[in-house]
């Protein structure tokens, strides 16, 4: 499909009487309404005519030609996001990946990017899209990188201009296997968009399988709270990959034990059995952060040797782990190498399950007790001086 810079001018009769002649009969009522609504120039009414008729089913084969014949000869009436969003949707029938790109990148030149930031940035991020398609890493990157700078200078921006540019983000670092980046993007493109209408079940289960293992991999991604709370993981109960959510809560919990009894079925997914020493050394520093957290602030000075029953290590690997969390920042404190021991005065904060919030609440319960005793001791003495 070759795309012309400039269109054939519009015989709105001879268009219409051929798509009818062309479409079933079913989609008849809808080339109607666009000759009732553009005779009359109800340019919005039009635009939200044609957005139905792209959302059609059966509406599939056609989408190409009533876009290219139809509505690029009135494309600069419209409002451009919408046009743009039309675009993208109609882009996904053109089976060719330069073709697809050719037909992007013509209507980026025919939008005013200074009136519409908006459609910029869902046009340069569809773009990405197709061109990481085509293979092209660099060039996806570099619209990406374009896309954001717009991006970021936006405020209220719609949710479908959101979630295109995090969900080309998200797919690029999987591409690149850069698992934080991706973990992060693709939580972003999840609070964008309605799991129900906008995803079907398999990419559920697909984007809730990857965020598991991004989060497993993310060489600096040790809090899982906000994926924990997060509906996607519903998708993988009562499937093959059950199993990973189990795992998530293991990591979050710090819980070796767990650890151990679901690493037999690591081999299901290659990719963590290749990284399994890695794994090992994380969940370590799960288990010591859940440790630390566990205790109140005024008694988290820890021997190595409690530090290596909670995370069944060996008493000389403590210091290289805790140095290890003191590097990532999971920890702040200080190592006293001649007594063995950790002072630990900070603990990096987190997005706590039901269990974790019911533990704290037990220790600030703890705490009120023990200034509730200190007001009763000292009250007498305050008495008696006044």
């Amino acid at each position: 499909m070759a795309v012309d810079s400039k269109p054939p001018k519009l015989d709105l009769d001879a268009f219409i009487s051929t798509a009818i002649s062309a479409t079933p009969a079913e989609l008849h009522s809808y080339f109607e309404s666009f000759r009732n609504l553009h005779t009359r120039k109800l340019w919005h009414q039009l635009s939200l005519k044609l957005m139905d008729f792209f959302d059609f089913p059966a509406s599939q084969p056609y989408r190409v030609d009533t876009f290219e014949k139809f509505v690029r000869d009135f494309e600069v009436k419209l409002n451009q996001l919408r046009l743009v969003e039309m675009a993208v949707k109609v882009s996904k029938e053109i089976s060719n990946p330069q073709t697809q790109l050719t037909f992007l990148t013509s209507l980026l030149a025919r939008i005013d990017t200074v009136k519409s930031p908006e459609a910029h940035v869902l046009l340069l991020s569809a773009i990405a899209h197709a061109k990481l398609v085509y293979g092209d890493l660099e060039g996806t990157k570099t619209d990406m990188d374009a896309a954001w700078k717009v991006l970021d200078t936006l405020e209220g921006v719609e949710g479908t201009v959101n979630a295109a540019y995090y969900g080309v983000a998200a797919d690029y670092y999987k591409a690149k296997a850069e698992y934080a980046p991706y973990y992060r993007n693709s939580l972003l493109y999840l609070a964008c968009v309605d799991l129900e209408k906008d995803m079907s079940s398999e990419e559920r289960l697909g984007r809730a399988h990857d965020l598991g293992l991004s989060a497993f991999l993310g060489d600096t991604i040790y809090n899982f709270g906000e994926l924990l709370m997060h509906p996607i993981l519903d998708a993988l109960d009562k499937t093959p990959h059950e199993w990973i959510k189990k795992l998530l809560f293991t990591f979050n919990e710090g819980a070796i034990g767990k650890f151990e009894a679901l690493a037999p079925l690591f081999p299901r997914e290659p990719i963590l059995q290749e990284n399994y020493a890695f794994l090992r050394q994380k969940i370590c520093l799960m288990a010591l952060i859940e440790a630390v957290f566990r205790r109140n602030a005024d008694d988290r000075t820890m021997t190595f040797q409690e530090i290596a029953e909670e995370t069944r290590l060996p008493v000389d690997e403590v210091e290289h782990l805790v140095m290890k969390a003191l590097s990532l920042k999971l920890i702040r404190g200080s190592l006293d190498q001649v007594d063995a021991k950790a002072q630990i005065t900070w603990v990096q904060p987190r997005v706590l399950s039901r269990e974790q919030v019911g533990q704290l609440a037990e220790r600030l319960d703890d705490w009120v007790k023990k200034l509730n005793a200190v007001e009763q001791r000292i009250a007498p003495e305050v008495f008696v001086s006044a």
